[in-house]
């Protein structure tokens, strides 16, 4: 078994593992960072696969640092909208109905 094979694996373990603590959990920070883990899996199969035998390609390479780079900008987003949605709803969780603040009144 080769480096880039081994990669290519690793990769879509990863975007495996990713892809079911997407779906099965539900607290909204163990979701982005599953959405993070699925990331980094097809970031290991943009690197591992695309190998030949004159060397690396430097496009996957450079679309990969890129990702990275989207990726990080994107998880703040995230980390800042899940906490102002804690703030305003006090859930964690997509999935409860939010109560209201007023103590029961509509």
């Amino acid at each position: 078994m080769t480096a880039p094979l081994l990669y290519a694996l690793a990769g879509a373990l990863l975007c495996g593992l990713g892809l079911f603590g997407l779906l099965c959990l539900s607290h909204l920070l163990r979701k982005l960072l599953a959405f993070n883990v699925m990331g980094s899996g097809v970031f290991l199969v943009m690197v591992g696969l695309p190998q030949h035998q004159g060397g690396p390609d430097p496009v996957p390479q450079a679309l990969v640092l890129t990702g990275i780079v989207v990726a990080i900008a994107a998880t703040a987003l995230a980390v800042v909208l899940i906490r102002r949605y804690y703030h305003l709803s006090g859930l964690t969780t997509l999935d409860a109905e939010p109560t209201s603040r007023e103590g029961g009144q509509e």
